[in-house]
């Protein structure tokens, strides 16, 4: 079964990377597609959309009450990403109050079908004996995991004590054309020599193309045995950071060089640069979480995914780094 012409669809993160790939696919179907969006959302990514949009704070209850009514799915897509202009107390409105607000508006709704509940890998920090899976432990490393780890809890409380149908998915590192997040490593697959950081790190990584994301999401929407589950949704198998830059290298023409530097300088370059530039509203040229990506190593065993409804990815990393090369490349990014 699938979301059919005939189903109303609620997308919170509506103009973010992953949301306009959701929304795209979801008007494909013949879908009913509302979003929630900020005033000063840029929404040329959907312009060409039969999309309704409800405008205001994905936390505001009043926005959320007025957005749900009626509706049969809701994606929670939203995030508050680490920016210098973001303050700490948006993290827990964006990931707690919006969630808690979606759900009590839903809760009880007789044409309700599901709650897909968009949380994040990065719950469970650095795997020190990878592969993780969904079981284990949560070990968020900064305010935005947190804040995920909560508002993650407390949906799937809520949906046990009250029946509301949920399905929770955790996505490993979203990449794909339209997404400069990896930007900065495809750069570095052109430096003659690359440095890596941290000594004890096996550099492992764990991607999701946003076409497979979106893929499973909506499989998942409508899936009987993903009612009440919890998936790891990345590629069938993590990658190094040095071989993901060999990837990349081999399409670029490069033969970059690795050097392995000791990663404590770097993190007290980045809180330093935190602490200067965040009560400025600048963005920090290095910053914590960013010297982690070099640093932790995110593995898991996202077979689960596949086993409970028969998915198949449409990328491989190999496959899915050379499509964003090439996309790189064409709009003259590299």
């Amino acid at each position: 079964m699938s979301i059919t012409s005939g189903d109303t669809v609620l997308v919170t993160g509506a103009t973010g990377f992953t949301g306009r790939h959701l929304v795209r696919t979801l008007c494909d179907t013949g879908a009913n597609v509302r979003a929630i969006v900020r005033a000063s959302s840029d929404r040329s990514g959907l312009g060409d959309l039969p999309v309704e949009f409800f405008e205001g704070e994905v936390y505001d209850p009043e926005v959320a009450l007025r957005a749900s009514e009626g509706v049969n799915y809701i994606f929670h897509v939203a995030a508050a990403f680490r920016e210098a202009k973001v303050g700490d107390e948006i993290y827990g409105l964006v990931h707690v109050e919006s969630t808690k607000n979606l759900a009590r508006a839903v809760t009880g709704s007789p044409g309700f079908k599901r709650f897909v509940h968009v949380s994040t890998m990065g719950v469970h920090g650095h795997i020190e004996t990878p592969p993780a899976d969904e079981t284990s432990r949560f070990a968020p490393g900064d305010l935005y995991q947190e804040t995920k780890v909560e508002g993650e809890l407390w949906i799937r409380d809520h949906a046990e004590k009250t029946g509301m149908p949920l399905t929770v998915i955790r996505p490993c590192g979203i990449y794909g054309p339209g997404d400069r997040r990896l930007l900065k490593v495809f750069k570095m697959a052109r430096l003659p020599i690359v440095p890596l950081l941290g000594l004890g790190s096996k550099g492992l990584y764990h991607l999701v193309h946003v076409r497979d994301l979106v893929d499973f999401m909506v499989l998942a929407a409508r899936h009987e045995a993903t009612l009440g589950e919890v998936y790891l949704c990345g590629a069938a198998e993590p990658i190094r950071l040095r071989d993901m830059i060999g990837v990349i290298a081999e399409k670029l023409g490069t033969a970059p060089r690795f050097l392995r530097l000791p990663v404590t300088p770097f993190f007290v370059a980045g809180d330093i640069c935190e602490a200067v530039c965040k009560p400025f509203g600048i963005e920090p040229p290095i910053y914590r979480r960013r010297v982690a990506f070099f640093t932790k190593d995110r593995a898991f065993d996202t077979s689960k995914m596949r086993r409970h409804t028969g998915f198949r990815d449409s990328y491989t990393n190999e496959t899915g780094l050379t499509d964003l090369a090439e996309w790189y490349l064409r709009e003259g990014w590299l």
